[in-house]
């Protein structure tokens, strides 16, 4: 009977998710222009008002699976411009794009990064989540422990001027970690697109005019 139930819950859930997509208008969107993701959208949003990626030549992208915004990245950065890519999971060409597979947190996959770009990152973009447990707290901190290892690599590799785009869970630990952007940047901010889900509790960081490190 206890089976049962979970196939039951599991069953609805599904059909919930489903019909979510197929009502979704950045679904369809996506479909129609040929994107690999809803995710896009955010992206697309976010330098429609940022415009951190017209300049930007060298660009990293965490997390880029399955390469939606890898793809706005091509299309709206300059025709020279080398985009490093890293997740878990593999994805199909994309024109500028060099695809690395693991860890992002590995120091060598970190170094192959840079040695494709071939200089320090004008933009540094991540869409990474960890996988989720169902408790809000414990996903919160994992999130905001992922983001504050990719701040610590864009002091790194940042170019001075240079953009960080970086999406968290709202949950307390947000505005603290935004905080500590400030030091390391001229401008810092929240962002929820209006294509993210009004039940998610994803934003995004922006922070752009990296400073120079001493």
């Amino acid at each position: 009977t206890i089976i049962m139930k979970i196939k039951g819950e599991r069953s609805l859930s599904s059909r919930l998710w489903l019909d979510r997509q197929i009502n979704d208008p950045y679904v369809k969107r996506a479909h129609r222009d040929g994107y690999r993701s809803r995710a896009v959208f955010k992206l697309i949003e976010m330098d429609d008002k940022f415009h951190f990626i017209k300049n930007a030549k060298s660009i990293m992208d965490l997390g880029a699976a399955p390469g939606g915004w890898c793809q706005v990245l091509s299309q709206r950065s300059p025709s020279d411009a080398r985009i490093s890519a890293i997740d878990f999971l593999p994805f199909d060409f994309i024109d500028k794009v060099r695809q690395f597979c693991g860890d992002f947190e590995n120091e060598d996959n970190r170094r192959k990064m840079g040695s494709y770009l071939g200089s320090k990152a004008d933009l540094i973009v991540s869409d990474m989540a960890p996988s989720t447990t169902g408790h809000a707290q414990t996903d919160h901190i994992r999130i905001m422990r992922l983001a504050e290892s990719v701040h610590a690599f864009a002091r790194d590799v940042l170019e001075e001027e240079g953009t960080l785009v970086v999406k968290v869970f709202q949950g307390g630990r947000e505005k603290s970690f935004l905080e500590s952007l400030r030091s390391d940047f001229q401008k810092t901010c929240f962002f929820k697109p209006k294509s993210s889900r009004n039940c998610s509790v994803e934003i995004y960081v922006v922070a752009t005019g990296f400073k120079k490190c001493n």
